[in-house]
């Protein structure tokens, strides 16, 4: 099987270095995304369809990534697409929204179970800053507990103290909790009576670097209980999980209502909106907010988020992409012990993360997800993978046949590391 080669990447990003902070800023540089070796990654993409993607080398790729999550339905999803288009060629900023904004909150509010009402932004970030500043404007509280190592966007507030560019005042409201320890929770509420506004979290512990933690059982009920008896309003940042698990919500998956619940990167296929819903009671505290963007009333990704759920309500999204994903990740556990390799799955299998157990450390998975991706299927070695609704069997086949040769490098390359 072909081995690809990513020279044009490599050279534009020699110009990129020089006119760019780190050359490619954020989360998709080659140092963020853990691109390891970095001469076996692509760097730049030149087309999309489905769940492939072709770089500038021309060489292409079945995403595991979907984009970090955006690509549900498939990259230029001609539903969508033609949603979008044809609101375009209407109007896009416009003086004034459109029609498509409260026709957009309706159906959030018909699809979303905790949902009362809609409010719309661009990032995942601006959810989660939007949904603490109501829950602070509705109890007149500061301090939030989160969860260790949950992931709420790059606002200072949700990054770490010491942080490059953070201050010490951005993060000392934020109380550390460990995720599944509903005791830690109780004690910080008894430490601070009166004073948490929020408990914001993910659904379940999808951070990078390790393996991904359900919630163990009667967990968000303790945490629903302790957020009522004490005037706290429970937060969900399903931006990442959201549509992945449950239309209606992954609160609703894991048998709980949250108060605010937020969403971004499944909600229009890639066309860029989020948002935050949230029940009845906290509408007021929403509207008193200040909280607007110059592109936030944007009508074409409300065109296509409203084209993107519609469409995933027709076809049951969630249970194709699981589906998928218990077919690949079955897969790729079952050729793994063929070669003495223990590939670990972890998470729901529409966004599993995988981790080869042999060793402690991320070398023999990182030395996989090199071989797989030169040769066709895109694999990070420190993040969550996705799944989409166009997967085809196809794919998987494909996927599995270049993991298969992975796992025989890997192998050859660790034989002191194999299970007998």
């Amino acid at each position: 099987m072909e081995v690809y080669k990513n020279d044009k990447s490599i050279e534009l990003f020699k110009r990129a270095v020089k006119v760019l902070p780190t050359g490619i800023p954020g989360h998709l540089g080659p140092v963020q995304s853990q691109f390891i070796p970095t001469s076996d990654f692509p760097f730049y993409a030149d087309r999309v369809k489905d769940s492939h993607f072709w770089d500038i080398d021309g060489n292409e790729y079945i995403d595991y990534m979907c984009a970090y999550g955006p690509n549900v339905l498939g990259y230029n999803n001609d539903i969508v697409d033609q949603a979008a288009l044809a609101q375009m060629k209407k109007g896009n900023c416009m003086a004034l929204p459109g029609a498509l904004q409260v026709d957009l909150a309706e159906l959030l509010v018909d699809t979303i179970e905790i949902a009362d009402w809609s409010f719309f932004m661009k990032n995942g970030g601006d959810a989660t800053s939007f949904a603490v500043m109501v829950a602070r404007a509705e109890t007149s509280r500061e301090k939030i507990i989160r969860v260790e190592g949950g992931y709420h966007g790059v606002a200072p507030w949700t990054q770490g103290r010491g942080n490059a560019g953070v201050a010490t005042a951005d993060v000392s409201n934020n109380i550390i909790v460990p995720w599944n320890d509903v005791e830690a929770v109780k004690r910080a509420v008894e430490a601070n009576p009166g004073e948490i506004a929020a408990f914001i979290s993910c659904p379940y512990d999808h951070r990078v670097f390790q393996d991904n933690v359900l919630p163990a059982e009667g967990y968000w009920q303790a945490i629903r209980k302790i957020c009522d008896d004490n005037g706290i309003i429970l937060i969900i940042d399903d931006v990442r999980c959201g549509f992945r698990l449950d239309l209606a919500g992954s609160a609703k998956y894991f048998g709980f209502k949250p108060d605010l619940a937020c969403y971004c990167k499944a909600l229009a296929n890639g066309y860029n909106i989020s948002a935050v819903v949230g029940r009845e009671g906290l509408k007021g505290a929403a509207s008193n907010v200040f909280f607007t963007g110059s592109y936030w009333s944007s009508a074409v990704p409300m065109a296509a988020a409203i084209a993107c759920i519609t469409e995933m309500r027709k076809i049951n999204a969630p249970k194709i992409m699981i589906e998928r994903g218990e077919k690949l990740t079955s897969g790729l556990v079952e050729i793994g012990k063929s070669y003495g390799i223990d590939m670990k799955i972890s998470g729901v299998p529409s966004m599993f993360y995988m981790r080869i157990a042999n060793e402690d450390s991320l070398f023999m998975q990182q030395e996989f997800c090199a071989e797989c991706t030169k040769r066709g299927a895109f694999f990070v070695s420190h993040h969550n993978h996705f799944t989409n609704c166009s997967l085809t069997d196809a794919d998987i086949k494909k996927t599995l046949e270049i993991a298969d040769i992975a796992y025989s490098i890997v192998a050859k390359n660790n034989p002191d590391k194999l299970r007998k």
